[in-house]
């Protein structure tokens, strides 16, 4: 018998054939820049609406005061995108955050303001409360089969309505100082600096090059994995691009008043739900449900139970943006979180998510919420009406909605 052992030459070719068919993958110029379209220009096209607004509010939208502003009148969307995208990748919808918004707001202001409980007291109690109601939802989708638009259609009437009842049709306010914080508050001084905060450029330099690393790692396990990447000087210029913009922000801050509290705790989220997603068996269960949910269940995932979770999770996190929300505006009012469900979905596909699920990321919804945020406040320093603003906003989630389907239908053209 011929011996059949590979030359020298064939094993190096052996070795090197993943990632040689990695980059014969991408090699096609078009389906290259669709591909890193897709994964990068979300960051692109923030930094353009940034200079965008900068130059028609004559600077304003980057003064020090009215970035502050940004990150206080708009955290709690961000906070709620962050669960909305989990609910969207997964292949569902959740109607109902902005009423356990103000549900949860209502409980902790009855606690606090009427009964004189302890201000975090009410603070445990709202993210309590956020939890029954996300664990109510994913009851009824998950074990039930209630599709979510219809659940979730349903509770945004009933806590809406139990709402008004808990808080009997008025307003409540004030709350004490210490719970005002959570919203208002800023962290400043710690480490001194000459007319700005030491402290904050060194978290906001300490978050760069965090997600400097974290990129990079996870490029080299996609790499690893034969999974097709974005070219490498796309990488390092996305990596220079946000960090440019990230330190200039905390530049800003700096010169205002300091770090806010609640960018802390967003930046705590982001981070902990990156993690979650990219990196645990329930995020890859997650994208396998909202990918193909028949291959999930083939392939033993759980799914009731993790669509259970991803409801529980959002009704967390409802319940924290209901304690951002009632700290921000001192009180709780029936109406509040009027409209935030169709924010928090807007950032979600606009940061990217795909309509059918399966494709989405936390960072990716952040910064769809931050384009919200910028447009939003762009708009209002220039003195455009209300109409109009929901005009563009409408016409900006319509265009992402068919870019994701535009890509989609491309990538079935090319199989």
């Amino acid at each position: 018998m011929t011996s059949t052992k590979p030359t020298a030459a064939e094993e190096t070719a052996s070795e090197s054939a993943p990632a040689a068919a990695l980059h014969t993958g991408i090699s096609d110029p078009r389906t290259l820049i669709m591909r890193n379209l897709r994964q990068s220009g979300i960051y692109v096209a923030f930094v353009a609406i940034i200079a965008l607004f900068a130059v028609l509010t004559d600077g304003v939208l980057l003064s020090p005061g009215n970035i502050t502003n940004i990150v206080l009148q708009y955290s709690y969307i961000l906070v709620l995108a962050i669960g909305m995208v989990i609910v969207i990748i997964a292949g569902h919808i959740d109607l109902s955050v902005g009423s356990v918004v103000a549900l949860t707001g209502a409980v902790s202001a009855v606690l606090v303001i009427q009964q004189d409980y302890p201000w975090w007291a009410g603070m445990v109690a709202a993210v309590a409360v956020g939890v029954a109601v996300g664990a109510w939802h994913g009851f009824w989708v998950a074990y039930v089969g209630i599709p979510a638009f219809i659940v979730t259609l349903a509770g945004m009437l009933l806590f809406r309505g139990l709402t008004l009842q808990v808080l009997d049709n008025i307003s409540l306010s004030p709350f004490p100082s210490e719970y005002q914080k959570v919203a208002n508050g800023f962290l400043n001084g710690l480490i001194g600096g000459q007319g700005y905060d030491a402290f904050t450029l060194l978290i906001a330099a300490i978050a760069v090059g965090g997600y400097a690393v974290f990129g990079f790692r996870t490029r080299l396990a996609r790499i690893r994995y034969q999974q097709p990447v974005e070219s490498f000087p796309l990488f390092v210029t996305k990596v220079l691009l946000v960090g440019a913009v990230v330190m200039y922000f905390a530049w800003q801050l700096a010169h205002a008043r300091g770090l806010p509290i609640v960018l802390i705790i967003l930046a705590v989220l982001v981070l902990a739900y990156g993690l979650v997603t990219q990196r645990t068996v329930f995020g890859r269960q997650v994208y396998a449900i909202g990918g193909n949910l028949s291959a999930a269940m083939l392939s033993g995932v759980k799914v009731k139970k993790v669509n259970f979770w991803i409801f529980v999770n959002m009704g967390f996190l409802a319940g924290v943006a209901g304690v951002i929300y009632s700290s921000r505006a001192n009180g709780a009012q029936p109406a509040a979180g009027n409209m935030f469900e169709l924010d928090a979905i807007a950032a979600a596909f606009i940061g990217g998510a795909a309509v059918a699920g399966g494709v989405g990321t936390v960072q990716g919804a952040v910064v769809g919420g931050l384009i919200m945020a910028v447009m939003s406040n762009g708009m209002q320093l220039m003195g455009v009406d209300q109409s109009t603003q929901s005009v563009v906003k409408g016409l900006v989630l319509l265009v992402a909605v068919a870019f994701d389907i535009y890509n989609k239908r491309r990538a079935g053209a090319t199989r």
